[in-house]
Formats: structure tokens, sequence, C-alpha cells
């Protein structure tokens, strides 16, 4: 807020204010603040001039005696919280780590260059970690906090970057598409260097989860730390890629080749093929991007298998649903063999360039068919 507006209210704008007591009466939270300048006072709800929202239980509760406050203005007053968030659009506490037995932290970065603008239909390329917290019986609480380094203050004075943390429930698995699962905690994109989630664990046991760092239209490789507060025990990673090997294929559909899916049978057939060659048996990841305005797929068809992989090993795999701009499909145990892979869009005649990408723990080779 405005100087002028601080002094109208008797809040003091961009400084540090002491919280000395935290307090909750009735349903109703209470924070005691104390202005560093020594004067100047909350002039709204529950100030010591208020005489309609104070009853002789409150200020029995909260230790205040308006009478004696309004005969020196030493900075001191209680105000709600609800009060405090509608004058302050942003607002740090600052907290003893000392409270906490357990912590840990990464830094990191994250290329601007390095997946979509947007993650809205596509967390592939974000940075994605996996806590496992060993909760005693009765609960515990978990604090994560995600800060972005702040090197130039033009940076924090403009405040361009939205960050936030999503949190998953997939046992520590990576994460791809946004709302599969659908997240435990979804963060609030804010143009703030600190975004802090709080996880509430009720129940005993292992509890191991997803975390994404997220972005609101990434601009900028942003430098990155994510910390991570408890009472219990846990462990705290970065979720490490199983693929030793990888291999790029820039695409199009255009003209005849823009196919669309199987349910357009005459067309489907003029679509992009590309031969996948596994030397090995093992995990494989293969990942389409296109388009976001169109929804895409792959088909992935078995051509021969080294060895005899049952009746199992000859079906015809696929992405699953057509989606905008980002399929994929991950497989613990593919055979080693040869693979024929058909990216398309769900319609024909949409024409445009698409990203193949193929991901395995041992050699592979692709080469284009038609």
């Amino acid at each position: 807020m405005s100087e002028e507006e601080g002094e109208k209210w008797g809040l003091a704008p961009h400084t540090r204010i002491r919280c000395p007591d935290i307090r909750e009466y009735k349903g109703k939270r209470f924070l005691q603040l104390k202005n560093p300048w020594s004067h100047l006072r909350w002039k709204g709800r529950f100030s010591e001039r208020d005489e309609k929202s104070w009853t002789p239980e409150l200020l029995k509760h909260l230790n205040f005696d308006p009478k004696t406050a309004q005969k020196f203005d030493n900075g001191v007053f209680w105000i709600t919280w609800e009060d405090l968030c509608q004058y302050y659009d942003v607002i740090y506490l600052s907290w003893s780590p000392a409270l906490f037995k357990e912590s840990s932290c990464i830094h990191s970065s994250w290329d601007g260059k390095q997946g979509p603008v947007k993650d809205a239909y596509s967390l592939a390329n974000n940075p994605q970690y996996r806590l496992e917290v060993q909760c005693p019986q009765g609960g515990a609480a978990v604090w994560v906090l995600l800060t972005r380094h702040i090197t130039d203050k033009d940076d924090f004075a403009q405040n361009r970057e939205f960050i936030t943390l999503v949190v998953y429930k997939t046992e520590g698995k990576k994460v791809y598409y946004p709302t599969e699962p659908p997240p435990y905690i979804d963060g609030i994109r804010i143009n703030s260097p600190h975004y802090l989630t709080k996880m509430k664990l009720t129940s005993g046991g292992t509890h191991t989860f997803t975390l994404v760092v997220s972005q609101y239209e990434k601009q900028n490789t942003i430098n990155y730390t994510l910390r991570v507060y408890s009472g219990c025990k846990f462990n705290f990673s970065k979720i490490p890629a199983p693929f030793t090997h990888s291999k790029r294929i820039n695409g199009q559909w255009k003209g005849a080749s823009a196919g669309g899916c199987g349910n357009y049978k005459e067309s489907y057939k003029h679509n992009p093929v590309y031969q996948l060659s596994l030397e090995q048996s093992g995990p494989l990841l293969i990942e389409l991007r296109g388009s976001r305005q169109y929804s895409v797929g792959f088909e992935v068809v078995t051509v021969s298998t080294v060895v005899d992989p049952g009746p199992a090993g000859h079906q015809r795999r696929s992405s699953g649903d057509y989606r905008c701009g980002f399929c994929y499909m991950e497989a613990e145990l593919v055979p080693a063999g040869i693979y024929n892979v058909t990216p398309t869009t769900f319609l024909p005649k949409q024409e445009g360039p698409f990203f193949l990408d193929f991901g395995s723990s041992a050699p592979l080779k692709v080469s284009q068919l038609q």
C-alpha cells in the first residue's frame, strides 16, 4: 500500500513487523503486531478506539486494555487475520528452523528452454522430486518451501515469474499429466519468490509423494531451492531419469501424411511410421509432442522380437486417449525386438510439426519407414 494508505489505516507498508502473540477466540484468529517505528497503530476493527467490536470476554482473553492503550502509542495493536489479508498483498512469516528436528534442501535450476511455456497439458519436463515420510502414530506435519533465487533488484521489483509446488500421491513416481491423477495439493501460482506448502498427515506409517515444481508461462531459466521441514524422519530426492539411452525424431504431418487416427482407415495408413529397434529387453518410454490445438496419440505394433514374448508381447500398444499437444506410453518391460510407431492427430488434415522422443535403458535405433 502507499504511505498515505498506511497512515490512514494505521498500518506500516514495506517493513518488518514483529508478531509477539497469536491467539484464537471463538473461531476468530487474532495477531498482536508491533510496528518497528514504535508508533502508528491499526485504526480498524478491534483497535483501541473501536467501541463496537470488543467484548469484556475478548478483552480478558487477549489481556488488552483499550483505555490504557489510548494514553500511549507504542505501535502495539491487535488485528484479525482477515483484516490483515485485506490490506496486504503478500505476507512473509519468519520462523526458527530449530522448531523442526528434521530438514533437508536441494538446490537446482530449471532451464527456460526445457519443455513448453505452459504446463497445462504436460509435466514431463517439470522438475520432480520424491518425498517419503515416516509418519508416527497420531500424525505429523511436513512443510515444503520453494524459493526462487533473486540476484537482481529489478527481478524482485517486477515479479514476473509465477511459481508453485504441486503434490501428488503417486508413490514417488514421475507424473506426466497435470490432472492424472488429480493433485493431492494443487498450489496457486504466485509471483512471490517463496511458496510454502503444508502437508498434514493424519495416519501413521510410510507416506510417499511426488513434488512437482510448476510455473505459469515459463519465460526464463530459474534457479531455486526446495527445503523440507518436519518433526519426523523423511527421505527427499530428485526423481532420476531411468533411461540412459534416448533418441528424438523431428517430424511433421503434412498433406497426405496428416492421416488422422485409426477411425479413418483410408487416410490413417499414410501417417508417418517410425521403426524402433531395441537391442535388449527393458523399460521403454515414448513421448509425442505436437501443437496444443490438436489432440495427438500414437500406436506401437510389434514387428518381431528376439525371443518369444508370449501372446501378450504381440499385442498392439497405444498412448491411450488422444490428448491436447502431448501424450506418452511407458512400459516396465519391453522385449528386445523391432516395433513400428505411428504418431497421429485425431482428425485427418491437421498439419504441423511434432517431436517423437524415445527413452530406454538399452541401446536403441529409430528410422523412418514412411
